[in-house]
């Protein structure tokens, strides 16, 4: 049992380490929306337009390259912490999209194993979990502010 005193000593350690809690959200959400952003670039816009226009997404050209910015844009913004809740907002839509059109008929699991051959494992597709593990950290930052070394604090207004 801990004496009185070392309970209060680890409240306010905790209470000290709380205000760090925003920060791996940021930078693995907005690190992982720059890269899916970047990977979209890399294989070629086109087959990405391909595949927008096969899931029936209407003006699909004009939708890829939205998505395309909004996983680059707001990735980076997410990932430096500027404007974050501005930026949240069409990074969930991407997210809800995302899972409507894609990921929901293949259930929650993102990680479905079907094979291990000599080539390396072989994965069914991938269901919606990821995504909704992406929209917790996108409220977790909303809710709780992109936390230390957010390149927001330097646009803060003080108030005197």
């Amino acid at each position: 049992m801990l004496d009185p005193q070392s309970l209060v000593a680890i409240n306010n350690l905790r209470a000290r380490s709380l205000r760090w809690a925003p920060l791996p959200l940021r930078l693995i959400t907005g690190y992982g929306f720059l890269m899916h952003g970047l990977a979209k670039l890399q294989k070629g816009p086109s087959h990405f337009v391909d595949i927008v226009h096969a899931i029936g997404t209407p003006f699909p050209h004009l939708m890829a390259w939205l998505t395309i910015g909004v996983e680059i844009g707001c990735g980076l913004a997410v990932l430096l912490g500027a404007f974050v809740t501005l930026a949240s907002i069409p990074m969930a839509a991407v997210l809800i999209v995302a899972i409507v059109t894609v990921h929901l008929p293949f259930g929650f699991t993102s990680i479905k194993l079907m094979a291990v051959t000599p080539a390396g494992p072989q994965f069914g597709p991938p269901g919606y979990e990821t995504d909704l593990l992406y929209l917790a950290c996108l409220a977790g930052l909303v809710l709780g502010g992109p936390g230390p070394l957010a390149l927001t604090r330097r646009f803060e207004w003080k108030l005197p």
